[in-house]
């Protein structure tokens, strides 16, 4: 059942604090491990069904009585269930050994599961106030999650990120509002009919600025990108590995042209603007990694940057281009997933994130090295890795469009992420070994398991890039292009 994805994980965070007074490890890892699989599984089953019949509308019904909540499935939002359901899953394998120095194990999950069922929520409904309400739920978790260890560094990263987070929220409850007021609606399919029956250009622009400037915030595109770099640092790997592969996908770049592509419409206009925007989202993370020696700092500016990437591909308004952005999230969800994650494994080893203070590490820690530098290729689009391949769909679909000043901004930018990714390598796991850490040894069982896993995803996607694209990718990508055309057969 779809409404499983947001009503599962919800009744399971409800209990898990109850059921952490009983058992404070072993039936939390258990249970939040076996929802999320359950959660990943039935995805799967949807793939077919969704892909032959082209979408479907539900009626929530509680009890036998209908209530006012729809959800809808079409190919990119079940696109987005199975990269939620999947790199979630990896994040709490990785969790149980993790989590065993901050404990509360239970109320860890509770909150994680919440912004899980905040993110499919989001991804799931078809009208604009409910994208807020759900955007919110997964908000509001990721501020505690963020503060989970309680310090100062911490409890300032999560009210900074609160702050800026609630002016985002701000911008986007104000354009829905004047959406409905230009409308008399909330759903996706009436506004969609209203748009196309109204004169609106300024109002609907003004709109669409507000727009931009909230899930832009939310994906932490620059200029407004400035919480990032704080809430990453700080957060438990665990966390950061969703902030970054997860949630500023989510509730900002799928929010965003979900909204652009199946209610307003692209337009040429809007079309430039979220290309430049990308560019510079790019170029200037890029460069901005380069001057910091905090590992997870790198790799929050590396995410803006990537983000970037996605937003580029998605906004070119191709076919082609809307393929590339998509395939470039799932693998920059898998890839920097793993990153952080990684990063994790390293400051649980070694007590410390500066590169600095690290050398060698690769002759100690093997398993650690080996999975970090392939996450580091893929994100840097290093053949036959699965980032090599989604960005290189970006770069043709620019090269079609007649965009080359953007091409040639894409291809230099991977040369500097290559550069910055082999310098977090050689300062961490290359050169010689550092006397402090010669009794060191590798990270535990199930943090190495999920590291693992997400390795091989990067490996193998690659590799098999091509059915996974044709199969996956491409109806995935139709169901975008299609936009406001789409969201109108729903229900059909």
């Amino acid at each position: 059942m779809v409404f499983s994805f947001i009503f599962l994980p919800l009744v399971i965070a409800a209990c898990l604090p109850l059921i952490g007074k009983i058992s404070k490890k072993v039936i939390p890892d258990v249970l939040t491990n076996a929802t999320l699989g359950f959660l990943l599984i039935n995805s799967i089953l949807l793939i077919k069904p969704i892909f032959s019949r082209g979408s479907l509308l539900q009626n929530i019904n509680w009890f036998g009585e209908n209530v006012n909540l729809q959800i809808a499935l079409d190919g990119f939002n079940l696109f987005m269930l199975f990269t939620i359901s999947l790199v979630s899953l990896c994040i709490t394998l990785f969790s149980i050994d993790y989590l065993k120095h901050y404990g509360h194990q239970a109320n860890f999950y509770a909150l994680l599961l919440v912004m899980v069922a905040g993110m499919n929520g989001l991804v799931l409904v078809p009208d604009l106030f409910s994208v807020y309400l759900f955007l919110e739920v997964a908000a509001v978790a990721s501020y505690a999650l963020v503060a989970f260890g309680l310090g100062p560094e911490e409890l300032e990263a999560s009210f900074k990120y609160l702050m800026l987070s609630v002016v985002a929220s701000a911008f986007v409850l104000l354009s829905i509002t004047v959406i409905f007021g230009l409308t008399g609606s909330l759903s996706f399919q009436a506004v969609a009919r209203g748009l196309q029956d109204l004169n609106a250009g300024p109002v609907l622009g003004v709109c669409l600025a507000f727009f931009i400037m909230g899930f832009g915030l939310k994906a932490a595109l620059v200029p407004f990108h400035a919480w990032l770099p704080d809430a990453h640092p700080s957060a438990p790997a665990p966390i950061s590995a969703m902030l970054s592969g997860l949630l500023i996908k989510v509730s900002g770049v799928y929010a965003l042209f979900r909204i652009v592509y199946s209610v307003v419409g692209m337009t040429p206009a809007l079309s430039r603007v979220l290309m430049a925007m990308g560019a510079i989202s790019i170029v200037v993370a890029a460069l901005l990694a380069l001057g910091h020696n905090d590992i997870k700092r790198m790799l929050a500016y590396s995410s803006i940057s990537q983000v970037g990437y996605i937003i580029l591909g998605l906004a070119i308004g191709t076919p082609l281009g809307i393929a590339g952005g998509l395939f470039h999230l799932f693998n920059h969800a898998v890839a920097k997933g793993l990153l952080f994650l990684n990063s994790g494994s390293i400051q649980h080893i070694t007590g410390t994130r500066n590169l600095n203070e690290l050398g060698g590490l690769g002759k100690k820690v093997p398993i650690t090295a080996g999975t970090n530098l392939v996450g580091a290729l893929s994100i840097a689009g290093v053949p036959p890795l699965a980032g090599f391949w989604s960005k290189l769909i970006i770069i043709i679909a620019l090269v079609q469009a007649n965009h080359f000043g953007y091409a040639l901004v894409a291809i230099l930018a991977s040369i500097l992420t290559l550069w910055y990714y082999l310098l977090i390598q050689r300062k961490a796991f290359f050169g010689p070994l550092n006397d402090r850490w010669q009794q060191i040894k590798e990270a535990p069982f199930w943090m190495n398991a999920a590291n693992i896993i997400l390795a091989l995803l990067c490996l193998l996607v690659g590799i098999f890039f091509s059915p996974i694209f044709k199969t996956w990718i491409a109806p995935a990508a139709d169901a975008l292009a299609r936009g406001v055309q789409q969201v109108l057969m729903w229900g059909i």
